[in-house]
């Protein structure tokens, strides 16, 4: 669990878990404390580009008061829902792999691609220490990697949900700085004046986007550019006007943006207020690929064509929030973002996450067909 994840008992378990599949299982050195755990099955044709199967270690903190149960027991309810951190985001997706190569192995399967199952660090703080430093690494490229799985989200319907791109997330912190004084005076040009005015333009910009979600049914969350206003800082005392204050806004980049053409809008507003206003980043992607969502793609062919097989159906979108993926997508490797769990709640990053045993082991039947089919395309 972030802050402080526990990796070190995470690799032993993984390592037991590829010793228990008949294995190699390679432990990839990131930097200090942070390793990517790679279970390898080579195919009959390992020159071929592989597959790569994703998944994150860490989860996002807890606050136990607000859990039915112990959110790391696992818990099993009468109805077979399994309550747990993770139970969604993604420890499932991640033993579903383990388990349809487990059966694959026992059938005699034999697939023409090399398969990796990849466990990373860090995704649940952006990556930066994970996936985003690994795919620069001479280690990753000789995976030689084709084609990637990796996380998508739990669907309240039907469907399931397919993830083909994401959006880039954006962390904006804005200064802004005036004439300090006391609070019993109209001071000009007060930091609050002018942290009004950013705010406003920030949050116009965000009613205007809701607007064209809300307007046009065919759009997804994932089709339009969210701002949010996460954190507000300044001030000494309630009769001293500041002399600084900041904001801080996370912005979520609908990939159809363009990307230049968007900061230097951010920059604008803030120069538009006047003197005394800065904005700098503290996480800025810039990588909107998206992963070709029809038959063009022999990738996507091959993942739909299994779908089909299965009869189940399939929503296209892009991915609200942010995953692995985008790094993978980043150094030009395509990648589907796919958690099989229809019937379900979307609870990720939510008290009381839980993910129902009929729903997890019918997802281990869809890798058992999605797996064979994109490995021996």
């Amino acid at each position: 669990m972030q802050p402080d994840p526990d990796y070190e008992s995470a690799k032993v378990y993984l390592k037991k878990q590829a010793d228990s599949l008949g294995l190699p299982c390679k432990i990839i050195n990131i930097c200090e404390g942070h390793d990517a755990v790679i279970f390898t099955w080579e195919g009959t044709e390992p020159s071929l580009p592989s597959i790569l199967l994703n998944s994150h270690i860490d989860v996002v903190p807890v606050f136990p008061e607000h859990w039915k149960y112990d959110p790391f027991e696992a818990v099993k309810d009468e109805n077979g829902d399994i309550f747990a951190r993770g139970s969604q985001d993604m420890k499932c997706v991640g033993i579903q792999y383990i388990e349809a190569v487990r059966r694959m192995k026992a059938q005699g399967v034999q697939l023409k691609r090399t398969l990796h199952l990849c466990f990373v660090p860090d995704e649940e703080v952006g990556g930066k220490r994970g996936m985003e430093l690994f795919v620069t690494m001479p280690q990753f490229k000789d995976l030689n990697v084709g084609f990637a799985l990796d996380e998508g989200l739990a669907n309240p319907t039907d469907a399931f949900t397919v993830f083909y791109g994401e959006r880039s997330p954006w962390w904006v912190h804005v200064t802004a700085t005036g004439p300090p004084g006391h609070g019993s005076r109209f001071i000009e040009g007060s930091a609050g004046e002018k942290m009004r005015k950013v705010i406003d333009k920030f949050m116009d910009f965000r009613d205007s986007e809701e607007n064209r979600l809300k307007s046009d049914p065919n759009k997804k969350l994932g089709d339009v550019t969210t701002v949010n206003m996460t954190i507000l800082g300044g001030g000494v005392q309630p009769n001293v006007v500041p002399a600084e204050l900041t904001a801080v806004f996370d912005i979520r980049v609908t990939p159809t943006v363009d990307l230049e053409a968007f900061e230097e809008q951010l920059r604008q507003w803030c120069k538009d207020v006047g003197e005394g206003v800065h904005l700098k980043f503290l996480q800025q992607f810039k990588g909107d690929n998206l992963t070709t969502a029809d038959d063009s793609n022999p990738w996507w062919k091959a993942f739909s064509s299994a779908a089909n097989k299965l009869g189940i159906e399939i929503d296209k979108e892009i991915f609200p929030a942010a995953t692995d993926s985008r790094f993978i997508r980043r150094v030009g490797i395509p990648a589907i973002g796919f958690s099989p769990m229809n019937k379900t709640p979307i609870l990720l990053h939510d008290h009381n996450e839980f993910l129902n045993e009929k729903i997890f082991l019918r997802g281990i039947e869809i890798y058992l067909e999605i797996i064979p089919s994109v490995a021996n395309a």
